[in-house]
């Protein structure tokens, strides 16, 4: 049995992680950490766990969890675990980060994006970057997980075959991606309330998005060479779900037959990425609730460029599924235990 505890697990993506693991016979929840509702009942916070909890929910004491749990999951804003992360913490237990303290590996880059101070400079590099379509290995060997974000699966793996086989120009990739208003978090902003939101649609963080860099860093990797991409990001009026729309020009003529090729050889043997059929375009609703990417691609002979769709579900896939996901390869489970759930496509 695995014991699991996460903080901030009042949050989306907190209780995401919940209802997911709730539901498997080989974990048992030993710890709710929240830092807002201490000494309230998980149930009494989010009432659907009604009759399947009554547990109370804890401060935010990561060490402390760490002597009763085989894994800790973090769902918490930037620089939580970076300020109270140790070496005795990770000796307890593993620890999965949903935030991005841990992601990028240039500690300057995530301090220029993040404005804060990174505490846990040392941890940097013994943490691993948890998109297992492309770190599986590593994954099954560290202690420390760096979940990758929401926008930054859903574009990495959108992108990654053709930059892997150099089909593209690493310098003219755009990013146009959507979400749900559950990607900004649980807290009460005025920009998500229902009349702002609602029968509209805006931009944000044009040109200076966090996950940008986070994006770069990895397609950079798989390209081996630098990539500076245009990233906009979108709100839109549904609760969850990331549409991206990615585009690049290609270095030589290509049919769409060639290309379809290049994904299957990469992607043929995920469990969890789904390639479209010819004249078919991502939608969020058909992954929704569910820990599936779905990509397709459309050639565009006058322009000649490519114009990419993935859709991901941002809670699952793009938070706490992937984590998930990732736990199952740090104790030897099936990739896709505990997330086979089909999609709620209504």
């Amino acid at each position: 049995m695995i014991k699991a505890g996460i903080i901030g697990a009042t949050g989306y993506a907190g209780a995401e992680l919940v209802r997911l693991l709730f539901q498997r016979d080989d974990c048992e929840i030993v710890g709710y950490g929240s830092k807002s509702f201490a000494g309230k009942k998980y149930c009494d916070i989010f009432r659907g766990m009604y009759k399947y909890t009554e547990d109370v929910c804890e401060n935010d004491d990561i060490l402390e969890l760490s002597k009763k749990a085989d894994i800790i999951f973090t769902a918490t804003p930037q620089g939580f675990l970076s300020e109270n992360i140790n070496k005795e913490v990770l000796l307890n237990s593993k620890v999965i980060d949903l935030s991005a303290d841990f992601r990028i590996k240039d500690v300057k880059v995530y301090e220029k994006w993040y404005k804060i101070e990174h505490r846990a400079k040392d941890f940097i590099e013994k943490s691993v970057y948890g998109l297992p379509e492309f770190y599986r290995e590593q994954i099954k060997e560290s202690r420390l997980i760096a979940n990758p974000g929401c926008y930054p699966t859903c574009s990495i793996l959108s992108l990654y075959p053709l930059l892997k086989r150099k089909l593209i120009d690493e310098k003219s990739i755009i990013i146009d991606a959507k979400s749900g208003t559950s990607g900004a978090g649980r807290n009460a902003k005025l920009d998500n309330i229902f009349c702002e939101v609602n029968e509209n649609i805006k931009a944000y963080g044009i040109g200076n998005h966090r996950h940008t860099p986070e994006i770069e860093e990895q397609l950079g990797k798989v390209a081996d060479t630098p990539v500076v991409i245009s990233f906009t990001p979108h709100l839109v009026p549904m609760m969850r779900g990331i549409l991206v729309t990615a585009y690049a020009s290609f270095k030589e003529d290509i049919d769409w037959e060639d290309v379809n090729n290049v994904y299957e050889q990469e992607y043929g043997k995920e469990k969890f990425i789904r390639l479209l059929r010819k004249n078919e375009n991502a939608e969020p609703r058909f992954v929704r609730g569910s820990n599936l990417v779905d990509i397709a691609y459309v050639i565009d002979k006058r322009t000649k460029r490519i114009i990419i769709t993935a859709a991901i579900d941002n809670l699952i896939k793009g938070a706490a599924g992937q984590a998930i996901q990732n736990m199952n390869l740090m104790f030897g489970l099936e990739e896709e235990c505990g997330l086979k759930n089909l999609p709620i496509s209504i």
